[in-house]
């Protein structure tokens, strides 16, 4: 049995408009549960990777209803701190998603400035006491994104996770309208944070952004390219995962999934996907396919094809999570197929 992934940022509450009706027009929404590092968390817990969920929310009925999703989901939430909402204390983060409809484009609205997770101080975290014993921590870069105060928090995960001797994976979820609401250095931040990791979630543009410069190839070879150019960087990294997304319609999608190590590379044939359901959070799932392979042993075909399933997989999926059985995963048919009775 491997040690626990411990999963570090921010819940959110999703508000999505009924029946695909345009936001200023809605008169009902439905809430889901989400967050990137909560997705990963909720995915691996229902393959049987044990997971623990470190962040913190406000002590209200939407903070409880955030705790209660991820328990059910299986994951570890002893570590989600609840603090006092109201004056001072905070809120639960919310983002308004406007799922695609014909030929318009899906599109997200954040409501999350001043939330519990965003005035967390570090040393009110249990970061040692979630991390002990643990396997792997995974973070993204939509912590950093939040602001001063979220670099910080970033920070202190990293320097906690090389105190416990635990390796890290970092998603970069670049979030360019949280970035750009403060006077923030993207580059700088995350190729600090970055630098400390051993697996990344992330294509060639993020590697970009990271080292200042493009990559001149086409397709595969500018993404081994940037991988190889990130590996040179990055002495640590020693895991790139990414997908390769070609968008036909709004619903309907084709999919690779992409594993760089440093010697080896492997990109799946891509998936075609049609009628899809919800596309958010299929990138959480990927890296979790992807973690969950890498803690397995997987090779980079093994890697890429796992998590590329699970990616696949979510766009079936209402709400921000998707909790597929282990019996599911290698079940994956990326054709569908008949009822199963």
């Amino acid at each position: 049995m491997v040690g626990p992934v411990v999963c570090f940022g921010e819940m959110l509450l999703r508000l999505s408009p009924q029946g695909a009706i345009p936001l200023q027009q809605a008169g009902g929404v439905a809430i889901d549960v989400g967050g990137a590092e909560a997705n990963v968390a909720a995915a691996l817990a229902s393959l049987g990777v044990p997971t623990r969920m470190l962040t913190v929310v406000p002590d209200n009925p939407l903070g409880r209803k955030a705790k209660a999703a991820l328990g059910a989901a299986g994951s570890d939430t002893r570590f989600i701190a609840s603090v006092p909402a109201g004056v001072g204390g905070g809120r639960i983060g919310l983002y308004w998603f406007e799922p695609p409809a014909g030929p318009i484009a899906g599109r997200v609205t954040y409501d999350r400035a001043g939330s519990s997770f965003a005035l967390a101080d570090p040393a009110d975290l249990p970061f040692a006491q979630a991390l002990e014993g643990a396997s792997l921590l995974h973070m993204s870069g939509i912590t950093p994104a939040l602001g001063p105060a979220g670099v910080e928090l970033a920070r202190a995960a990293v320097a906690a996770a090389k105190d416990a001797g635990v390796p890290i994976c970092f998603d970069g979820n670049y979030r360019a309208n949280l970035w750009d609401a403060w006077d923030s250095d993207p580059r700088a931040i995350l190729t600090e944070l970055v630098g400390a990791a051993t697996l990344m979630i992330g294509n060639h543009r993020d590697i970009s952004l990271l080292l200042g410069k493009t990559f001149s190839g086409d397709g595969a070879d500018r993404r081994r390219e940037a991988s190889e150019a990130a590996f040179e960087a990055f002495p640590n990294l020693q895991l790139i995962a990414s997908t390769a997304r070609h968008v036909e319609a709004a619903c309907t999608h084709r999919l690779a999934g992409r594993i760089d190590l440093r010697a080896s590379h492997w990109q799946t044939d891509e998936v075609r996907i049609e009628n899809i359901v919800d596309r958010i959070g299929t990138g959480d799932a990927y890296a979790a396919g992807v973690i969950y392979s890498w803690l397995g042993g997987g090779d980079a075909k093994q890697m890429a094809k796992t998590g590329l399933a699970l990616a696949a997989l979510k766009h079936g999926v209402p709400g921000d999570m998707i909790l597929a059985t282990e019996e599911e995963l290698h079940e994956f048919n990326p054709s569908g197929g008949d009822v199963r009775r």
